[in-house]
């Protein structure tokens, strides 16, 4: 099984600590792309219309001009600079180590920066998303479709990939459908179901946690992630086609 999110839009930064070591990341193919992007990214924060170029507001200008100096700026594993709803929610600091052995070897963050990393890849906090179009890169999520298609074949294998990630951040992978469930999060009262954005990442996050704490084998089918996921909600699969991958279900009460 592997457990695919997004990154947080909010990173805490390191306080202390090497700078990322390249060759100590996950999927080292992907290294030349990540330096285009880095590089790029720097670029444009450091332009005077660097919060424009990368759509964000005045609030976030420490953030942007943090990107300038990413090559020098203290690195931590990626669960550890990630915060959010959806982290939080995971509870990483708060697992056993055998449940944290698990997490690093089970879930992949698709990142704008770096294209995909494991959860214990040592990266500095920065401010990009994946809907942004960087000079000389493009749209992001366009740029590292192909390039994650190839680099992460080998690592998906026949496992069962859980995909937690937000729409933008699916844009920029679209892994095997026939291996891939996608988690939808309603709420639903009076017989009336509704789409949730803020509880969605905070019920995704609690799904991850579930399937990393809990007792007995990893799901390897979407049966089996419906059985796992109907021990703590109210839960349905939805059938996959041969380019559609299933979806589940996960409704909370209204």
């Amino acid at each position: 099984m592997l457990i695919l999110l997004p990154p947080s839009e909010g990173k805490t930064p390191a306080v202390h600590g090497a700078a990322v070591d390249w060759s100590s990341l996950g999927f080292p193919d992907l290294n030349p792309a990540r330096a285009k992007v880095l590089e790029a990214l720097g670029t444009a924060s450091a332009h005077e219309d660097a919060l424009a170029l990368l759509g964000v507001g005045a609030s976030l200008r420490d953030d942007v001009e943090r990107n300038t100096r990413l090559h020098a700026e203290p690195a931590a594993p990626a669960h550890s600079i990630y915060s959010g709803v959806l982290y939080d929610a995971l509870g990483y600091r708060s697992m056993t180590a055998v449940q944290r052995r698990k997490a690093d070897e089970s879930v992949l963050v698709v990142s704008a920066l770096w294209g995909a990393i494991r959860f214990n890849d040592a990266v500095p906090a920065y401010r990009l998303s994946m809907g942004t179009a960087l000079p000389d890169v493009g749209r992001l999520a366009a740029f590292w479709k192909p390039l994650l298609a190839e680099a992460l074949a080998c690592a998906v294998g026949n496992q069962l990939l859980v995909d937690c990630r937000s729409s933008t951040y699916a844009a920029a992978w679209a892994p095997p459908a026939d291996q891939t469930v996608t988690v939808n999060v309603f709420t639903e009262a009076a017989g009336v179901r509704k789409v949730v954005s803020h509880f969605a990442k905070h019920t995704r996050g609690e799904l991850a946690r579930h399937l990393l704490v809990r007792r007995g084998n990893a799901p390897s089918t979407p049966a089996g992630l419906l059985k796992a996921a109907r021990e703590k909600w109210t839960a349905e699969l939805l059938p996959g086609t041969a380019r559609k991958p299933h979806a589940l279900n996960i409704i909370l009460p209204g």
